[in-house]
């Protein structure tokens, strides 16, 4: 693996523009609302084509509805005949209510040295910081290694069914020849002691099938005797499903990542007991403690239209998230906890990821974080929710969660995503720049 030294890089600024472009981005609100309504991805799309188009870089937007777009461009690199890299960011964000917030969720303020504003963190801080690395390098002349396409897609809050998905089964071509793949989540530090930070890279995701219940029985005067009440027959599945505790499943990913925390902490863990665990792992436990099972919530309920009538049937939807290798033993669970007197569809489903820790892209990233930060250790990471990483995988591109993020000790960053008073350290945005500079001459 080559390197370029400090004397032979020309003079640019690849952190120049990032804060500038993560706060212009969040004020586009392009809120998704899921079942097809969303808010201004044609116009944030055209903000990054119009961006890519002053350096050069042409762009073609596609649209699977109106308003439902996503960007396409190609940056040439130095080695034409390498395969293509792809870079995928996500324009759409999930929905903010102003009241619960400290700021504006859409007026992308700076202060208190982070960049506030939904999206902040889910994605448009990755976004930012390759539009600022593309256009600095542009202008230096300074081409990456090997081809890169740069996607900016739509609706991957909601399952990318108008986005990643609608291209690969509409579009092929525009990633086909791509063989590997940086995005979301992953990238981002993790403090365990004061001389450590470790990076994780994501390496797995688990599986999706957001499903909807639906419990049927006999309608009829609220104040008689009702024993096929659908409101208690799904009530009854849906408290058996989220009160189910699901057995531990380690999989390769948490396994090395595991290993690696071992010897970083310099103590032995035990695999079968996550409670040492978590507690060691701070905010993050949260997302870790969800990739070492598989789970089912239970987020919506909908049944009646007037109090003294008991309606004929009653609906609820789960969120559903199964590991790499579980997928059987996920639904059979789950029909086991339903019983006979509710059934299920599927409203939204997607395949669990998961490739190796290693290769020359993975090391690759280990040397530009150590390059960037010298305390840096990395492990991967099994990501509890998806990314459009499940669509680009259907055509053969290997993907990873890498947007590189030096975080400050006490930031809550996993409570960021789709949390309240979301926001980026505008120091961080620069560390991930720098570093994804460094990425485009080695990837």
């Amino acid at each position: 693996m080559t390197s370029v030294t400090a004397s032979e890089r020309p003079s640019y600024s690849p952190d120049a523009e990032v804060v500038e472009f993560c706060s212009e981005l969040i004020r586009f609100d392009t809120t998704n609302y899921g079942n097809g309504k969303s808010n201004g991805e044609r116009d944030a799309a055209e903000y990054v084509a119009a961006k890519l188009g002053e350096v050069g870089i042409e762009s073609t937007i596609y649209e699977s509805e109106p308003g439902r777009a996503s960007l396409v461009a190609h940056w040439e690199g130095e080695d034409q005949s390498a395969d293509p890299l792809l870079v995928h960011g996500h324009l759409d964000v999930v929905p903010a209510d102003p009241k619960d917030w400290k700021v504006d969720p859409f007026a992308g303020e700076i202060f208190d040295g982070c960049v506030w504003g939904r999206g902040a963190v889910d994605m448009k801080d990755f976004d930012a910081m390759v539009l600022s690395v593309v256009r600095a390098r542009q202008r230096a002349g300074v081409k990456p290694r090997r081809p890169v396409r740069l996607v900016f897609t739509a609706d991957e809050e909601a399952g990318g069914l108008y986005g990643a998905r609608w291209l690969i089964e509409n579009h092929p071509e525009t990633v086909a020849d791509c063989t590997e793949g940086i995005g979301e989540v992953g990238g981002f530090s993790l403090t365990l002691k004061d001389d450590v930070r470790l990076y994780l890279i994501e390496t797995a995701e688990k599986g999706m099938n957001w499903m909807r219940l639906k419990a049927r029985g006999t309608a009829g005067h609220g104040s008689m005797v009702n024993n096929d009440n659908a409101v208690t027959n799904l009530v009854e599945a849906v408290t058996r499903i989220g009160n189910h505790e699901w057995p531990l499943r380690l999989t390769p990913t948490v396994k090395e990542f595991l290993k690696t925390l071992e010897d970083v902490l310099g103590t032995q863990l035990d695999p079968e007991d996550m409670t040492e665990t978590l507690a060691k792992l701070g905010t993050f436990s949260r997302m870790f403690g969800a990739t070492v099972r598989n789970t089912a919530n239970p987020t919506m309920l909908n049944a009646g239209y007037k109090v003294n009538v008991i309606p004929g049937d009653a609906e609820a939807h789960v969120d559903g998230r199964f590991l790499p290798g579980h997928e059987e033993e996920f639904f059979a669970t789950i029909d086991k906890l339903l019983g006979d007197k509710v059934q299920r569809e599927t409203v939204i489903e997607d395949i669990a990821l998961e490739t190796e820790f290693g290769g020359r892209l993975v090391d690759v990233m280990k040397a530009c974080l150590a390059a960037e930060d010298p305390q840096s250790r990395t492990a991967p990471l099994l990501m509890s929710g998806g990314t459009d990483a499940k669509s680009w995988s259907r055509l053969g591109v290997r993907c990873f969660g890498f947007v590189p993020l030096q975080l400050p000790p006490d930031l809550d960053f996993m409570g960021m995503f789709h949390g309240i008073d979301e926001r980026v350290p505008t120091a961080s945005l620069e560390f991930g720049s720098r570093v994804l500079d460094r990425f485009f001459d080695e990837a």
